[in-house]
């Protein structure tokens, strides 16, 4: 078996020996985020014809939970390896710096996907949507937990305890996260947040991902499949060189 298939597999079975916090959890908080919003909300927005506001919330709150979830798992995995001191042991190994990419993003990007077909899953029980399109919620799918995890490497690198990494989440993932449409269509902003949150790789995410559903977004889907793809090979191409260069992880 090659090595980064190795560490790959070290990294799926990391968060999934924890699955209760690392998937039941974060399907449990977007239950609750449906039933709430969906409750108060459902009469007073109507977003798309023909859509009803608990039913487009669906595709938001199922991209949230992918991001968010493919973030965590590359991030927490290195500030942790890095904290405790067991990098050492990866750092002996013959491993590239592309074999550690792969391995540390395609283990988020099975976490996001796992976490959001569970909510996805769960959903159909309260508000079943529709799939418009499967390949677009697939290739969105795909592409937001691999930015996703892509960031929580670079995050990783970058981070030397828990603080700074909760500085990054919580100053800039979240919030891009969300003022992404996810519980609302930018169309009922004002002009000039309508702009801003043009400049949001992540609304770009998750408008191509509820076309998928609805086959209706703010935005032409190839128009956000060209700006995800692109913003995904950025930041792939800076984690690839933070891992050539050692960045923050050899002496």
């Amino acid at each position: 078996m090659a090595g980064w298939q190795m560490l790959f597999i070290k990294e799926v079975r990391r968060f999934w020996r924890v699955g209760f916090q690392t998937v039941a959890a974060p399907v449990l908080t977007a239950l609750l985020y449906l039933l709430i919003f969906g409750h108060v909300l459902q009469d007073h927005v109507q977003v798309y014809d023909n859509v009803g506001y608990t039913h487009f919330l669906v595709p938001g709150l199922v991209m949230m939970s992918v991001l968010q979830n493919a973030f965590a798992n590359s991030s927490s995995s290195l500030i942790q390896s890095k904290i405790t001191g067991n990098l050492i042991f990866l750092l002996l190994t013959p491993l590239s710096h592309r074999d550690w990419f792969v391995a540390y993003v395609g283990s988020s990007i099975v976490r996001g996907l796992v976490v959001g077909a569970g909510v996805w899953l769960m959903t159909l029980l309260l508000a079943p949507a529709p799939l418009a399109q499967p390949l677009w919620v697939l290739f969105f799918a795909v592409t937001g937990a691999g930015l996703l995890g892509t960031l929580g490497l670079i995050a990783g690198l970058w981070a030397d305890k828990f603080d700074q990494l909760a500085a990054f989440q919580n100053f800039l993932i979240m919030p891009m996260t969300f003022l992404s449409g996810v519980f609302y269509s930018i169309h009922s902003l004002p002009t000039v947040w309508q702009t801003v949150s043009h400049l949001n790789p992540f609304f770009y995410l998750i408008d191509g991902f509820r076309y998928g559903f609805f086959g209706q977004s703010d935005v032409s889907p190839w128009v956000s499949m060209g700006i995800c793809a692109t913003a995904w090979a950025l930041t792939s191409a800076l984690a690839l060189r933070l891992l050539r260069q050692g960045y923050k992880i050899r002496g």
